[in-house]
């Protein structure tokens, strides 16, 4: 059934027809995401609400935290709507924070920890933070741009005040020893210390937020070299816990998520972390992901769930020494992030089989704009391909790109998505939310995705391509004209142009192409020098892997850079090598 023709009118969806369990439409709760957890909480306030590194934490501390953390940003002056930056791995301060910042009335701008220092600066000044919190080992890269940011405070956190007695000393005789030193007199407020601040808070700290009240900012790149802040309200993330729930119907209380998806990513805080923490269920905080310790962590907790990028179960299929691993645990197997091949799929399905798992990977898609996941595969029937479809109370149509225009079942065109999780706008930044935010005839506010697909005539949608210029690697969004923008600043460069190389274990990796100025020598100390500005710029994750000069840039009839050119050379000299390698061991 093509869900654009739903209004807001009751209609059966495709999940009722293909798991009779699921409502029609879902009721939503119009609270805060703290009150969500809140309420769960009085209800289970003996479970665990989750675990890191051993150690266990049930709901009833996690809301005393929460609110201890509420107060002390109430004295040190946070008011309703302020925002603050929250640049943490997976780990119990950030979740504090996270549910205190919304407590108290404000709004959390989540950012990537290894950012790079330009992009923290950026992300700053964009939201406008006057408080940030990250863990010591990136102290240095916050100071160095915080005088020209209006943040008044950073709390700084560390593992180690979140470890149990005995895994602090091993902790801090391996990775502890690692974090450079913060000197004494640092303007920094140590986490410890920053949560006895609450106790002198004898006023209410507590603001009462609702459904359409901004909570979260998640950032997107730009496909002209902006990164653009994308605003989300409680009822999103409360509404996306919800839909998680219902189309999970073997989903109960206490059920354990393998949370290894980061914080900052809406994969990871709507699905892994806040539709857990709303519904009763236990979050098993990874910090850093290793394919190893991933594995075992699986088993170790007997997890119940589990949600990850191709790239991540690519990594896991990999592994060696879990020919004995015991998966049988599992209910739910999610991918998302980019496509999963068909292949892949069928490798996934066999390893968990092989493993005691009586399911199968189940194929997701959503987009920043509306949390994360809007679309998943049922359980009763897959479609090869497919990435499923909507869920309760989400629409998905296939239009003429750039119009309103829908076309017919099976044809290709652009995805759009209405639903309760679509963002509230792109922070300050009306002609972008405009052009991605159009209300149609039939009542709806629907998000032109930029992504082509198809739908067939049960409501199942495939995922094509992207119409927008993007290279996903390692499950993250890396928008080239962002880097080309980054890269062209340099004194040393005439012209960049940025491209995405099929890999193996990334699905994508970076690659640049350069025009370097005139007389300037097309050496590898000059490479050096570009890379070394690169990773003060650019995230680790977006980092290209090789910088190649040229002394022309291929260029279309209208005198834009051949981008497409640069990728066919890409793959062409791929093939070579493939069948080089293939040549050889024939041979052999």
């Amino acid at each position: 059934m093509n869900q654009s023709t739903a209004a807001a009118t009751a209609v059966k969806t495709p999940w009722a027809e293909f798991m009779g369990e699921v409502p029609m439409h879902l009721d939503y709760f119009q609270g805060s995401m703290f009150d969500a957890v809140r309420l769960i909480a009085e209800k289970y306030p003996d479970q665990v609400a989750f675990d890191f590194m051993g150690k266990s934490t049930t709901y009833r501390e996690l809301v005393r935290n929460v609110e201890a953390c509420a107060r002390s940003l109430k004295t040190l002056g946070i008011r309703a709507g302020d925002r603050v930056t929250i640049a943490m791995p997976n780990c119990p301060q950030g979740i504090y924070m996270f549910y205190a910042v919304n407590l108290v009335g404000g709004v959390s701008s989540m950012i990537h920890p290894l950012s790079a220092e330009k992009e923290i600066e950026f992300y700053l000044n964009v939201s406008q933070s006057v408080t940030a919190i990250t863990l010591d080992q990136f102290y240095h890269k916050f100071e160095s741009v915080r005088q020209n940011t209006g943040v008044v405070n950073i709390i700084i956190a560390s593992i180690k005040d979140a470890l149990s007695k005995p895994v602090r000393a091993g902790y801090m005789l391996t990775e502890g020893r690692k974090i450079k030193k913060i000197p004494s007199d640092a303007p920094v407020i140590r986490w410890r210390e920053f949560m006895r601040l609450g106790r002198a808070c004898s006023w209410n700290y507590k603001v009462e937020r609702g459904f359409d009240d901004p909570a979260v900012i998640l950032y997107s790149g730009g496909t002209t070299g902006t990164s653009k802040g994308i605003v989300l309200t409680n009822g999103n993330f409360n509404a996306l816990g919800s839909q998680i729930v219902a189309t999970n119907p073997m989903f109960r209380p206490g059920d354990r998520m393998l949370a290894a998806m980061p914080i900052f990513h809406g994969f990871g805080l709507g699905v892994c972390i806040h539709s857990m923490l709303c519904n009763g269920g236990r979050c098993i905080l990874v910090p850093r992901f290793t394919p190893k310790s991933y594995a075992k962590l699986i088993t170790k907790y007997k997890c119940n769930f589990i949600a990850g990028v191709p790239t991540l179960y690519e990594a896991l299929l990999r592994l060696p020494g879990l020919e004995k691993a015991d998966y049988s645990s599992l209910k739910g197997v999610f991918s998302g992030g980019d496509s999963l091949s068909v292949e892949l799929k069928k490798k996934l399905d066999k390893f968990l089989y092989d493993h005691q798992a009586v399911i199968q990977v189940r194929e997701g898609y959503g987009t920043t704009e509306t949390v994360t996941a809007c679309c998943l595969t049922p359980l009763t029937l897959a479609k090869e391909g497919s990435i499923g479809i909507p869920f309760p109370d989400t629409y998905i149509k296939i239009v003429k790109p750039g119009t309103d225009e829908e076309l017919p079942y099976g044809e290709e065109g652009e995805i759009l998505l209405a639903g309760p999780t679509v963002m509230k706008e792109y922070l300050d930044n009306p002609e972008e939310t405009a052009e991605t935010l159009r209300r149609h005839a039939d009542g709806l506010t629907w998000v032109y995705t930029g992504d082509l697909g198809t739908m067939d005539d049960q409501g199942f949608v495939y995922f094509r391509g992207r119409a927008k210029r993007m290279i996903v690697t390692s499950g993250y969004n890396v928008y080239p004209g962002q880097l080309e923008n980054i890269i062209d600043a340099h004194d040393k460069v005439l012209m960049s142009c940025v491209i995405g190389i099929p890999d193996a274990y990334k699905m994508q990796r970076v690659k640049a192409f350069v025009m370097l100025k005139p007389d300037v020598p097309a050496n590898d100390a000059t490479r050096q020098e570009l890379l070394d500005y690169c990773r003060k710029h650019i995230a680790k994750y977006a980092m290209p892997s090789d910088i190649e000069f040229r002394g022309e840039l291929p260029k279309t009839l209208v005198g834009k850079v051949a981008y497409r050119v640069l990728e066919e050379e890409e793959l062409a000299k791929l093939g070579k090598t493939a069948q080089a390698e293939a040549k050889a061991q024939n041979n052999a």
